[in-house]
């Protein structure tokens, strides 16, 4: 047991200390050279394309419609995805737990009450956090559409840095319901082990990096 007990209490902690540590190298890059990763050029090029469509006609306002779709499309994906597979974690989270002697190796981890509980308790709440950020954003897009297209109309037009504002929390929100996202399922291998878990984190730090900064390096090339 205290081999079990010391793999768990090993890489599990390390697992979300690489992928947590993973978006704080990330989110110090974006401040100090937004340029070098592949969300502070999208967002540059969104201030751009923004700038544009302000002064811009109906034909203009279309266009922002139908450019945001597609990410309303991936967010209302990733909310659906967040709150589907909570949904089924809970359902079978009874039949799994009758199970759990199937699970009773060195390999599989500790399947203690307390550790089981921790381990589809976290990952409940890593999607529940996908979820209430991806509805967010769902908000804030569909907000900007409108204020986009009634600045067209100077009696209802905004101000366009707060039209901006809302832009890009949506954006932003859009973007933290999708990495939790991420983050939750190497959490769910932990019905499997923590080794499982800790491959998994560091594969997907991996692709994280080779998505994040492969725009910056081509730049910088």
């Amino acid at each position: 047991m205290g081999s079990i007990l010391y793999l768990d209490t090993l890489l599990i902690p390390f697992s979300l200390f690489l992928t947590l540590g993973y978006h704080a190298y990330l989110w110090q890059s974006f401040k100090q050279k937004p340029s070098s990763t592949k969300i502070g050029l999208d967002k540059l090029r969104r201030k751009t394309w923004f700038l544009d469509i302000k002064q811009g006609d109906d034909k203009k306002g279309m266009l922002a419609v139908q450019s945001l779709r597609n990410t309303l499309m991936a967010t209302i994906l990733t909310a659906s995805i967040a709150i589907l597979v909570n949904l089924s974690l809970a359902a079978l989270t009874n039949n799994t737990y009758s199970a759990s002697h199937l699970f009773n190796t060195e390999i599989f981890g500790s399947q203690s009450s307390r550790i089981y509980a921790l381990k589809y308790g976290s990952a409940s709440l890593f999607l529940l956090v996908s979820f209430l950020c991806s509805s967010m954003a769902l908000g804030y897009l569909i907000d900007a559409n409108f204020l986009i297209n009634a600045s067209a109309d100077v009696q209802f037009s905004s101000d366009p840095a707060y039209t901006q504002t809302i832009f890009e929390r949506g954006f932003g929100l859009a973007l933290i319901g999708n990495r939790v996202l991420c983050i939750t399922f190497p959490m769910l291998l932990w019905m499997f082990g923590p080794l499982p878990v800790a491959l998994s984190s560091a594969a997907l730090v991996w692709g994280l990096y080779e998505l994040d900064f492969a725009a910056g390096n081509i730049n910088a090339n």
